[in-house]
């Protein structure tokens, strides 16, 4: 094991931290959704009444915080960029900003045809084949989310009715370094669909002690002789707009 990895330093502050360079936005809404969708997030944006909080900024650009009143009650959302690393630096910022629920959401590749096609994923657990994890919680196989979250994720999509799947997932930063031996090692380890972000995200809200929950919906898939794009290329906008909203019913019941 890389000594980087294996010398986990739970120490809470570091050199500089989120709020060195994030400060608190006063009215900061308690719940935060983010998903990896601009097209989703766009949508929303345009909305009636939506306004625009804070932003989170990079050398990639900025990233606009949008506030929106759903069920009652004011709640926070973003874009999340794509991988491990960039996900966990905006939630590190939204938290520094006042987010103290994180509800997260996003594409994932099926590795189980039969187990996940055709139904959201709760993730319950993810293989570690990430780096940034390890910053955040000692070195394991795997990183897991509380039972009650995840109960609450499969009460609001039973109450939705969407069909669903709770199993664990593979966290990777080689995308392009799917192998077929690796994944029929992972399949072996029981994970039922592959993803960029869930173990970071699910370290990174532990270490900060603040309630998360990440649901999934497949587009590519993996379980085929040949890899299968499907949505992936041309994702169906209309469908993901009803997760941002099953994913706002998710913050209301965390």
């Amino acid at each position: 094991m890389n000594t980087i990895f294996k010398d986990f330093d739970d120490t809470k502050e570091a050199f500089f931290n989120p709020k060195d360079w994030q400060k608190g936005v006063e009215g900061f809404p308690e719940i935060c959704v983010s998903t990896f969708s601009e097209g989703v997030i766009k949508k929303f944006a345009e909305m009636e009444g939506v306004e625009v909080i804070a932003s989170l900024y990079s050398v990639n650009g900025v990233i606009p915080i949008y506030k929106i009143k759903y069920g009652g009650k004011e709640i926070a959302f973003f874009l999340s960029r794509v991988g491990a690393p960039a996900c966990t630096c905006g939630l590190e910022e939204v938290i520094a900003m006042g987010a103290e629920k994180i509800v997260l959401f996003g594409s994932c590749g099926i590795l189980d045809k039969e187990a996940a096609d055709g139904r959201i994923i709760v993730p319950v657990s993810a293989v570690r084949d990430e780096g940034t994890s390890y910053h955040y919680l000692p070195s394991s196989e795997e990183v897991k989310v509380g039972k009650a979250g995840i109960d609450k994720v499969c009460d609001c999509l039973e109450k939705c009715g969407y069909p669903y799947v709770k199993g664990r997932v593979w966290t990777t930063d080689g995308i392009y370094r799917e192998t077929r031996k690796a994944i029929a090692d992972r399949k072996a380890q029981g994970c039922i669909a592959v993803e960029m972000e869930f173990a970071a995200a699910a370290a990174v809200t532990e270490f900060r002690n603040i309630p998360f929950v990440q649901f999934l919906y497949g587009e590519d898939n993996l379980d085929s002789r040949e890899w299968e794009p499907r949505g992936l290329l041309c994702p169906d906008l209309s469908r993901v707009e009803k997760y941002m909203a099953l994913a706002f019913e998710c913050g209301l019941a965390l």
